[in-house]
């Protein structure tokens, strides 16, 4: 079954996609979710003309992602923690933390943009993370978690 993508949905694709799904997961969660739409001759037709017409400001924003990908890259942003005398942090530091202090840097990044790897950070130190900027432009940012 093939369908039109009305958001982005990781691990499936981006928001006007096309993509190929198996019926069920289409008719029975996509669709009444209203996350995605029935791909029919008509819709494919439309989809088309829209692509089309989107294919100069999506360029705009590829490059913008770009420019953005070369400023972070080269960003050292520090995470305050609140940590035992062992360097053992109380709780963990997450995404939402990580984009907290990137707002505060001057970096307007969606906490769902980043990728921290394992299931959080849970000792002090020097750690990376993923940002992902546009579709395919990603860029990877260096930070610290330093005790409060």
């Amino acid at each position: 079954m093939e369908i039109i993508l009305k958001q982005d949905i990781k691990g499936l694709g981006y928001k006007h996609d096309l993509v190929a799904v198996k019926n069920g997961y289409g008719r029975n969660f996509l669709i009444p979710q209203g996350l995605a739409s029935l791909a029919t001759e008509s819709a494919k037709k439309q989809h088309a003309e829209t692509m089309k017409q989107r294919s100069f400001k999506e360029e705009k924003l590829r490059k913008e992602a770009a420019a953005n990908a070369e400023k972070l890259s080269g960003v050292s942003i520090k995470v305050g923690a609140k940590a035992g005398e062992n360097g053992k942090i109380f709780g963990s530091v997450t995404n939402i933390q990580l984009a907290d202090a990137l707002t505060k840097a001057g970096y307007t990044i969606e906490r769902k943009n980043i990728e921290i790897a394992g299931d959080g950070i849970k000792a002090l130190g020097s750690y990376t993370a993923k940002v992902r900027l546009y579709k395919e432009v990603a860029a990877t940012i260096n930070f610290e978690v330093v005790a409060e």
